[in-house]
């Protein structure tokens, strides 16, 4: 058994612990990251391909919230974490909800002047930046929608940066927290499993591990440490508390934007090769469309999920792209680990009026699409029916229901939540484990709820925040 030690390890190496193993990493402390996937070239891969989701996604991609209905989600699996296979959009935490979270869980040090100045700094660091020039034809056809239905659309900004030529880079973790935390003196050990971590007392001293070597073999590892933040994501943080022992208001409470899509056929091509950056706000936060992945097998799926008969639109595959609507759920679930398995069991409870509230996303979706040109919409409903105009899309309210709908997200949040109200929340409002004096969550799981927007933004700045609360107090 080999036996490492460090000052702080910081589990998982997406949003939340890139920006924890940088912040850490600058103010001169010894710092560790363990990632349970492997190191992989950000340029070794096409965007949004199959070869990249069977590298990158957990499960393939094939990972779900088990319930009626059942939510299809994903999760990467990667040195860089979710940053690496998301659409890489930015946005803020709308002020009203951090307010409301504020009041609600009683967290400090969470007023509007702190959080945007936390988000200042991210967006200088990741060059957060809108699209130079016209959006592609699949962006502008949200846009157009909006504007002949007279609502609300913006363009929001990306993570990305335009290179001479105008190659546009995602700036994911693997391309900057990461490389300025090691060049800050961090190290990265990728392919390495914390299995649970070790616990003596009130305080964590370190992990327990299994490192797969590049001959495929595993070895065991321990990892002794002075401070521990757990940063795998909404999904794979509760349930390594929850196999360390750690239970208290761990794992409860998980959110989901469930989002349903649409197949839209037009009477052109239209572009294929990035993610729509226009989304229409006009019913936001509770209820907001966007753009999806399109690729050929993007495509085919959502057809697929119509159950109509979408041979003719899938040969013409070049003339459909796919569009989500994505609501606030009333609902939530729990993530639950279960001796012997290695991953989680996950449930998720839709209410009444989320279902509602879904199908009348479908419709504003289907409304969105016509008014902007498409000729035919294959909603993510089985038995739905393809709409070719706005009378159409009537037979979708009651069309959509628990057997029905087939529902995706990507965003989950909410299973360690943050606050000093200790009998609703998992950490305190800088993220120590209430009972634990080292140990930190500082990701995903700490928002109190699901944000409505892409949650990347929110989690880097309030992963800063925690990180500089650290260094002011440790």
């Amino acid at each position: 058994m080999t036996v490492v030690a460090t000052e702080v390890l910081v589990v998982g190496s997406g949003a939340g612990g890139a920006v924890t193993a940088a912040t850490l990493a600058r103010a001169g402390r010894t710092v560790t990251v363990v990632e349970e996937g492997p190191y992989l070239d950000p340029d070794a891969f096409e965007p949004f391909s199959l070869a990249e989701m069977v590298a990158k996604y957990r499960h393939g991609g094939s990972s779900a919230a088990l319930g009626r209905p059942a939510i299809a989600y994903a999760e990467g699996r990667c040195v860089g974490g979710s940053t690496e296979i998301n659409s890489g959009l930015y946005h803020r935490l709308p002020l009203d909800l951090a307010q409301q979270w504020r009041d609600t869980y009683r967290i400090d040090e969470f007023t509007p002047d702190a959080l945007e100045r936390y988000a200042d700094r991210v967006e200088e660091e990741l060059a957060v930046t809108r699209l130079p020039g016209a959006p592609p034809p699949s962006s502008a056809v949200l846009e157009r929608g909006a504007v002949k239905l007279g609502w609300r659309a913006v363009e929001f900004a990306r993570v990305f940066r335009y290179e001479h030529g105008g190659r546009a880079v995602k700036q994911t973790m693997a391309r900057t927290f990461l490389p300025r935390a090691v060049e800050a003196g961090a190290r990265i050990l990728p392919d390495c499993r914390v299995v649970r971590l070790l616990r003596q007392g009130d305080r964590v001293t370190g992990a327990h591990c299994e490192r797969t070597r590049p001959d495929g073999t595993t070895e065991v590892l321990t990892i002794t440490a002075d401070h521990v933040f757990v940063c795998a994501g909404a999904i794979q943080t509760p349930a390594l508390l929850q196999r360390s022992g750690i239970r208290r208001n761990v794992g409860r409470g998980l959110k989901m934007h469930a989002t349903v899509k649409i197949a839209a056929r037009f009477p052109h091509p239209v572009d294929h090769g990035d993610v729509p950056m226009h989304r229409v706000t006009e019913f936001a936060p509770s209820l907001t469309i966007g753009g999806s992945a399109s690729r050929r097998g993007h495509v085919a799926m959502a057809l697929a999920d119509s159950a109509a008969d979408y041979r003719d639109a899938l040969e013409h595959w070049e003339h459909v792209a796919v569009y989500y609507a994505a609501i606030r759920s009333e609902g939530s679930g729990r993530v639950v680990a279960l001796p012997g398995l290695r991953a989680p069991l996950v449930l998720y409870n839709l209410t009444e009026s989320d279902m509602s509230r879904l199908a009348r996303a479908l419709v504003h979706l289907g409304e969105v699409l016509l008014a902007a040109g498409a000729t035919e919409l294959y909603p993510s409903v089985s038995g739905g029916g393809v709409a070719r105009e706005t009378r159409d899309l009537a037979r979708w309210w009651d069309a959509l229901d628990r057997r029905t709908a087939n529902l995706m997200t990507v965003h989950m949040t909410s299973t360690v939540r943050i606050g000093e109200d200790r009998a609703r929340t998992g950490a305190d409002s800088f993220g120590r484990v209430w009972g634990h004096r080292n140990l930190y969550v500082n990701d995903a799981s700490l928002l109190p709820d699901a944000p409505g927007v892409n949650p990347q933004g929110t989690i880097m700045a309030l992963a800063t925040r925690n990180a500089e609360h650290f260094l002011a107090i440790a």
